[in-house]
């Protein structure tokens, strides 16, 4: 089965794993990157985001490891707009977390009106970081937590401060 998922992963963490490790046990992966354009318009916050080459060459970097480790195949496309590669019809399953099943719910809608059937979607739940929270690229890139949710040493020497 080819599988589909997409983000922008900039950094690649934990979170990100999960739904990689859910993708590669699915079948052949191929993900969609936001492109350069994209990427912003996507973001819950206004940060900086890589460029889509360096992005795309530490995500091909991580998903080799899944690749091999499941003995798949994989891709990396540009996706240059939210509903993206997952509207294709060679795909049979779509991996998402917890705050983009709408979206996946959209994907259905439009491979339904071009006459494919729906994705089954997986749904991931998010990875924890050591603070309870959930493990996201913004808290990476403010520099609360590392890429496996450890509390960076700035974040643990405020809140022992305010204890």
């Amino acid at each position: 089965m080819r599988v589909a998922l997409g983000g922008t992963f900039d950094p690649v963490h934990d979170g990100h794993r999960a739904l990689f490790e859910c993708a590669f046990e699915l079948g052949d992966v191929t993900v969609g990157l936001t492109s350069d354009e994209l990427a912003p318009k996507t973001r819950h916050e206004d940060r900086y985001v890589r460029p889509f080459d360096e992005r795309k060459a530490d995500l091909e970097a991580e998903l080799a490891t899944f690749a091999d480790e499941y003995d798949r195949e994989f891709e990396v496309r540009e996706l240059t707009e939210p509903t993206g590669i997952a509207t294709e019809p060679q795909f049979g399953a779509l991996v998402v977390s917890p705050e983009t099943t709408d979206g996946a719910e959209r994907i259905n809608e439009i491979r339904v009106e071009r006459g494919h059937d729906p994705l089954d979607v997986e749904v991931v739940p998010h990875v924890e970081a050591e603070d309870g929270d959930i493990i996201s690229s913004t808290r990476i890139v403010k520099g609360e937590i590392d890429e496996h949710g450890n509390l960076t040493p700035e974040r643990e020497g405020r809140d022992a401060e305010r204890e």
